[in-house]
């Protein structure tokens, strides 16, 4: 038996940019956010930004100069965002 199937992308959009994917995103971005403070030192600003593109996006940013030491020495954004349960993939990467 064969069963059909049409994707609604206009249906796939409206959840993508709905609240509760934005909360979903959000919260997310303030998880991973509150462990990257774990590991760098106190009084370093860590942020984490909401925005939308075709869907819920945020940033989380480190706000010192040494950022990208710790990242590329401990891979303090990826180590957050995995134990967070996300797919670490390389820019670009399919």
């Amino acid at each position: 038996m064969l069963i059909g199937f049409q994707l609604d992308r206009a249906g796939i959009a409206e959840i993508l940019h709905g609240p509760e994917v934005r909360l979903l995103v959000d919260g997310l971005a303030g998880h991973i956010a509150a462990r990257v403070r774990a590991s760098v030192p106190a009084g370093v600003p860590v942020i984490s930004h909401g925005y939308t593109t075709d869907r819920g996006a945020a940033t989380v940013v480190v706000e010192d100069v040494r950022a990208m030491a710790w990242q590329a020495r401990d891979g303090i954004l990826t180590r957050a965002a995995g134990a967070e349960g996300l797919e670490i993939r390389a820019w670009g990467g399919s």
